[in-house]
């Protein structure tokens, strides 16, 4: 009966606990051979996004007004957490054929930032 009760109460508390209740998720854009991969990228609002360069040359990503990273060299990375719904056009200001977009969706239920 003890093993059963204690049974119980572990179920209990792995069902309340909360560590996988609700975190943004994060993702990721490439940069190489003068593209972003992926060039358009849906997400839910709170999710940061983290663009890094894996070029042999300098990048900048910069979707103004909101965001802009410093020159990113091979291996640098550039983070920015979305947290309102919209589009988000951005370029590659050192090579401004090099764009992008970052589609955010409000974020609902579980799936909602705290």
């Amino acid at each position: 009966m003890t093993r059963l009760l204690v049974c119980g109460l572990l179920v209990a508390a792995m069902m309340t606990a909360s560590p996988m209740a609700v975190q943004a998720e994060d993702m990721g854009v490439k940069i190489d051979n003068f593209t972003f991969s992926p060039q358009k990228l849906t997400v839910k609002a709170g999710t940061t996004v983290t663009w890094t360069n894996e070029d042999d040359i300098p990048h900048v990503v910069a979707g103004p007004p909101t965001f802009k990273s410093k020159a990113l060299d091979t291996d640098d990375k550039f983070s920015f957490t979305f947290t309102t719904p919209g589009t988000y056009s951005y370029f590659c200001s050192l090579h401004s054929h090099m764009t992008g977009s970052i589609v955010v969706e409000a974020a609902t239920g579980n799936n909602a930032p705290r």
